[in-house]
This record gives C-alpha cells, sequence and structure tokens, in this order.
C-alpha cells in the first residue's frame, strides 16, 4: 500500500464555454476500471444528446489502467489532453468525462487539446484534490489517572486522537502514519512511564485537502 497519494475530493461537475461550445466535465473516484465504465456509461446516457462525451481514467497504485477515449474528437485531441491533466496532478484511482455541445465554430486541432485540458484542469479546482495518507490506528490502555495529561499532550502533538473507550482501563485510539509507528511508541512509553500497553491496530487512509 502506498504511504500516501493523491486523487480528487469526490464526484463534482462544471462547466466552462469555450468559442459558444459547451464543455461539462464530471469527475469522480473509481478504485477499479469496472467503477470507471460504470461512470462513463452514466454520464454518457445523462448526456446522450451531447455532440460528445469523451472520457479518461488512472487506476491503481501504479497507474497500470490508463485509458483515454476521444468520442468521435479528432485522435488525440481530448481522451489524452484529459488524462494528461489527471498525470499531471499525480492522481490516482480517478476518471473524467468531458462531454461537449457543439456550437457551430470549429477549434481545431490545438484548440481542442487545450478546450479538453482547460475543462478538466478547471474542475480539478473547483471540486478539489486531497491527500491520502496511510495511517495505523494505535492503541493505548493506561489507568485513568493518567488521562488528563495523555489526551492533552495527544491534542497538542503531532498525532490525532480518533476515539476514547471508557472501560475497566482507559484505551486510547490514535492514528499515526505508519513510518511513525515506532517514534509514536517511543513517545507514549515515556508519557506515561512505561505504564501505558500500546498496541498496532487496522491501518486505515486518512485524508486531508491538498495544500
Amino acid at each position: 500500500m502506498l504511504s500516501h497519494y493523491y486523487t480528487v475530493k469526490g464526484y463534482g461537475e462544471h462547466e466552462i464555454s469555450i468559442q459558444k461550445s459547451r464543455f461539462i466535465c464530471y469527475i469522480n473516484r473509481a478504485a477499479t476500471e469496472e467503477e470507471a465504465q460504470a461512470f462513463i456509461q452514466q454520464i454518457k446516457k445523462k448526456h446522450w444528446d451531447a455532440t460528445h462525451n469523451c472520457s479518461a481514467y488512472l487506476i491503481g497504485e501504479h497507474d497500470l489502467i490508463q485509458k483515454a477515449n476521444d468520442d468521435g474528437e479528432p485522435s488525440g485531441t481530448a481522451g489524452v489532453p484529459i488524462l494528461e491533466v489527471l498525470k499531471k496532478r499525480h492522481l490516482k484511482d480517478t476518471v473524467a468525462v468531458v462531454t461537449r455541445y457543439f456550437g457551430g465554430i470549429k477549434l481545431g486541432t490545438g484548440g481542442l487539446i487545450r478546450a479538453y485540458g482547460s475543462s478538466t484542469s478547471e474542475a480539478l479546482n473547483a471540486i478539489g484534490i486531497v491527500e491520502r495518507k496511510l495511517t495505523r490506528v494505535m492503541h493505548t490502555k493506561i489507568d485513568y489517572t493518567w488521562l488528563g495529561k495523555v489526551e492533552n499532550e495527544l491534542r497538542n502533538s503531532q498525532y490525532q486522537l480518533k476515539e476514547i473507550h471508557y472501560l475497566d482501563n482507559v484505551e486510547v485510539e490514535t492514528f499515526v502514519e505508519e513510518g511513525q509507528k515506532d517514534q509514536f511508541i517511543e513517545w507514549m512509553t515515556e508519557l506515561t512511564n512505561g505504564q501505558g500497553e500500546i498496541s498496532k491496530g487496522s491501518q486505515i487512509y486518512l485524508e486531508q485537502p491538498k495544500i
């Protein structure tokens, strides 16, 4: 699993107008090629009367699945520019469809490439990109006498408090980036004077807006 990667925040759409042609860009996440294709077909069904529904997607940790479709536009002027924007933004597991309603003015090869690229880029700016960081849920069991100190120190630390379970002892769950597990264990051990029982839990991706 990747330690971190970028993807689109979620489903979104954004429309621009170029030389009287409407370009509507739809973007979504897609973890599999089947999900990407289903999304493309959904948009095509919605805009069955459009001049073109061009698309592209990147799937997999190492972008092993990459597809671009011009849907009737001159070869290389639509799907590839969409895909290139996704790659330039270093996105993963992302699908984009740009629907075009022709406005009567031909854009030429260069104009089409710029139009489909701009439509995708502006849509990403509007929808937003997130960074997903791989974290480990760390469990720390402590006596109630340590709770105030531990909770206070956690809230002022680089680590993110997930949840506190009030049982016979207190169990504190913390999100810790995979590469910082040993550092966290050392820090928590020192904080609790060795009285905390620390164990590793499940892995989970946390999301935050890309800066």
